[in-house]
């Protein structure tokens, strides 16, 4: 298959510079090709984390695309790229509805997504949409873990505003991060003495059992085992008893399996493991990108909870990322209380709808941005969970199920 599926010269389009065209990439292999071009652009865009990368794309298409199509448009100023909107197309279903969705290549384990725009943001994004709007068919366009501040959230609702398709914005939480600016001594003397206290007791109990070290993987040296233990110490805990490890499922499995050799190719892996003695008590599952650390997973034995492993092997992480001349730590995921004792600042995230001007997308948009709202606002809940007990309908996992679809 040619690696122009479809190739569109946008001057005819009102307001564009004539010389951007739209290239489509909906076949896997020249998706494979597309790497040295999609890596210059990722480079001058100034990417600061890997979640756009080329190998982590490929790495979770491989893993988690089945049942997808590749839509990948590729922006060019004359010859030289300047924009990637890295899309797949889906079939799913919403409020019992099919839909077709076109959206990131995102599930639960992508952290950040979104386009990749390197030069002429008001024209590359108005040529990305006249793209989409008359090439593509599609019921929703779904943009998701969007960071405050994105180009895309301020250009693209307008544009579709124009050729009635209707929009809405849900914030999806708040990621802490941790800038490096000051010295470890420094930045360790302004937590809580409570904070403090509690990390010195714990290391020195700990001490008692034993010598400690801590470990990092960096290299595909030794990476088999060190991974293989650390995706046991992931599930060791409330996560494998529940079933959401990442060794519960194959294709998560293999995704963090192979992201990991492929970041030790590229110079980002970096698997941090906490020892007492010769046993590995506690993992991170991280990425160094551009000076700056990324934290994916992490996971501990659950006979030495009293001690605090995790915050123990963070607080050692941290210290050499200070000692190493790294510029920032990212969280990553939810806001949770353990990374507010060491980070205040956060990054909030958001996702973009964008409806098809169709009587389709009219009625998606008002289900879930008018309907959804108003049966919580008007306590849906109470009348839902009182009407499941009365009758032997399972309205509340019907409805339940449909919510988490649509969000």
């Amino acid at each position: 298959m040619t690696c122009l599926a479809t190739e569109e010269n946008v001057r005819e389009a009102p307001g564009v510079h004539a010389e951007i065209r739209v290239e489509t990439i909906s076949d896997y292999q020249e998706f494979l090709r597309l790497e040295p071009v999609w890596n210059e652009v990722a480079e001058a865009a100034g990417l600061d984390h890997p979640f756009l990368e080329h190998a982590w794309i490929r790495t979770w298409w491989e893993c988690f695309g089945a049942g997808s199509t590749l839509q990948i448009l590729v922006l060019k100023a004359g010859d030289q790229p300047i924009a990637i909107a890295p899309l797949i197309l889906t079939p799913v279903r919403m409020w019992g509805i099919k839909v077709r969705r076109l959206g990131f290549f995102y599930n639960a384990h992508v952290p950040r997504a979104d386009f990749i725009v390197t030069q002429h943001p008001e024209e590359a994004y108005r040529a990305i949409w006249n793209h989409l709007f008359h090439k593509c068919s599609w019921d929703l366009l779904q943009l998701c873990q969007l960071r405050e501040g994105s180009q895309t959230l301020g250009a693209i609702p307008p544009l579709a505003a124009d050729d009635d398709c209707p929009t809405g914005t849900w914030p999806s939480g708040a990621s802490p991060y941790l800038p490096l600016r000051t010295s470890w001594g420094q930045y360790f003397g302004g937590l809580s003495a409570k904070h403090r206290g509690n990390l010195r007791n714990r290391l020195k109990r700990l001490k008692g059992m034993g010598s400690l070290e801590m470990e990092a993987i960096t290299s595909d040296e030794k990476l088999a085992d060190a991974l293989e233990a650390g995706l046991q110490l992931e599930a060791a805990g409330w996560k494998g008893k529940s079933g959401t490890a990442i060794s519960c499922d194959p294709d998560t499995s293999r995704f963090y399996s192979t992201l990991a050799q492929r970041a030790a190719d590229h110079g980002w892996l970096q698997l941090n493991f906490l020892h007492a003695g010769a046993k590995r008590i506690a993992f991170d599952y991280c990425l160094s990108y551009k000076n700056r650390i990324c934290r994916l997973k992490s996971g501990y034995d659950p006979s030495f909870a009293r001690y605090s492993p995790s915050n123990l092997l963070f607080c050692s992480s941290l210290r050499n990322a200070f000692e190493q001349g790294l510029t920032e730590y990212d969280f990553l995921g939810a806001a949770e209380g353990w990374k507010l004792r060491w980070a205040k600042q956060t990054k909030p995230h958001y996702w973009l709808f964008v409806f098809s001007g169709t009587f389709k997308g009219h009625l998606l948009y008002r289900i879930k941005f008018q309907l959804v709202p108003w049966f919580k606002r008007a306590g849906f809940d109470r009348l839902r969970n009182w009407i499941s007990q009365k009758t032997a309908c399972p309205l509340k996992a019907v409805f339940d199920a449909n919510i988490r679809r649509s969000q």
